[in-house]
């Protein structure tokens, strides 16, 4: 069962930035992922293209066969593509299981709000088993005016009503929105969409368009679909929160390869997305853990690497300390600079304790604790004890906390 978002959106709206910055993301998570270009029209990708639309037609070849215009050339080639779908499948039938597939579309918005093709792909895609959710990137800077805010708001509700998938709106390029000025209201009433009344003294009074807003703006609060995510696509936090949104929209749990998933009968062969979570407590969980304990992209990255068998590349030596925690030293926390990092972090030291960097000390303390086992007979800290360690902790930061969890893990030796 393939999963995947169909990123639409109006011109200029970050759509193909957002997709190489997908791209680009899931590369360093070492989740594979291609992208799927289906826009005629578009020359200079950013991104490595797996599929695209040129192989089929072009934007250039369907105005000088029928003399069309840009848009309607472009409407013909959806429609041709539509027509054609059956080299949209072979094209991705080469592509491995577990891939997930990012189709960038162009930005006509009539393509996703009142022409018929797109969604009949879509709908064709649900019958090879695509689970698909629409990502819909909307330029932040329109929500410092009202009236351009309430466009967005019927746009976004006539786009989720016409394309019925699993759908998420998104203010891109949130970190430029300060060039705008201040915001009228706070980030929250924009993103959330509740109550649309505060808008009224923001829009013109006394013309008739004033009275058609608001009428606007009770639509959309009638149907209550309409919310928003924010992103920036530079910022790695922003680009992994959204990642869990998509994901969780389109019910997909993506685990990665793991050595223990090897002796279990008939598990080989499962696509990752299917297969028997494991190793959930380092996989599937990084998202929650890390809006819950603050992990950072280095944490999220050393979960999502796939492990190796021991002798069997670089993370031979990390298992085969782990086969061998029996003969682990006293661990310590150390505070300092790691991992390529410009700041100060956290980080575990003792033979058979492995792990990446983190800003949230709690994070080593608890791998730590869940590191050793609770009947080892060597010099290591018993896991019934590590709460002293962890209780040690709060209110303190930096080598302070450092200072403080290896009192505790010395104590209980």
């Amino acid at each position: 069962m393939p999963f995947g978002e169909i990123v639409i959106g109006a011109p200029g709206a970050g759509k193909s930035t957002y997709a190489h910055g997908k791209y680009q993301l899931f590369s360093a998570l070492e989740r594979p992922i291609a992208i799927v270009n289906l826009d005629p029209a578009n020359k200079s990708l950013p991104y490595p293209c797996a599929i695209s639309i040129s192989s089929l037609i072009t934007l250039e070849d369907v105005m000088q066969e029928f003399g069309l215009g840009p848009n309607g050339a472009m409407l013909y080639c959806i429609e041709y593509l539509e027509a054609n779908f059956d080299w949209l499948v072979e094209e991705l039938g080469r592509l491995h299981p577990d891939t997930w597939v990012v189709f960038d579309l162009p930005g006509q918005v009539e393509l996703s709000t009142n022409h018929e093709s797109l969604k009949h792909i879509i709908v064709k895609l649900g019958k090879h088993d695509y689970r698909l959710a629409a990502v819909n990137p909307c330029d932040a800077h329109y929500i410092t005016d009202a009236a351009k805010y309430i466009l967005v708001l019927l746009l976004s509700l006539r786009t989720m009503l016409q394309l019925e998938l699993p759908h998420v709106n998104v203010l891109s390029k949130i970190d430029l929105l300060s060039q705008f000025g201040d915001l009228d209201f706070n980030l929250d009433c924009y993103t959330e969409v509740q109550d649309l009344s505060y808008l009224e003294n923001l829009l013109l009074q006394g013309t008739k368009f004033s009275a058609l807003n608001m009428r606007i703006c009770e639509l959309v609060q009638d149907f209550g679909l309409v919310g928003f995510e924010t992103l920036a696509v530079e910022d790695r936090e922003s680009m992994l929160r959204l990642m869990r949104v998509v994901d969780r929209a389109t019910g997909c749990v993506f685990v990665p390869s793991a050595s223990e998933e090897s002796h279990v009968t008939g598990q080989e062969k499962v696509p990752s997305t299917r297969r028997v979570n494991f190793d959930s407590l380092f996989t599937t969980a990084a998202g929650p853990i890390e809006a819950k304990y603050g992990w950072g992209a280095h944490d999220v990255e050393f979960f999502n690497t796939p492990a190796a068998a021991p002798g069997d590349g670089p993370g031979s030596a990390a298992l085969a300390s782990a086969a061998n925690v029996d003969k682990c030293d006293v661990p310590k926390v150390e505070f300092g600079i790691f991992d390529g990092r410009t700041e100060n972090s956290f980080a575990p030291s003792g033979d058979g304790f492995v792990h990446g960097s983190a800003l949230n000390g709690n994070i080593i303390t608890h791998f730590i604790c869940n590191r050793v086992k609770p009947d080892s007979t060597a010099k290591t800290v018993p896991i019934n004890d590590c709460t002293d360690a962890i209780a040690a902790t709060p209110g303190k930061t930096g080598q302070a906390f450092a200072d403080a969890s290896n009192i505790a893990f010395a104590e209980n030796v």
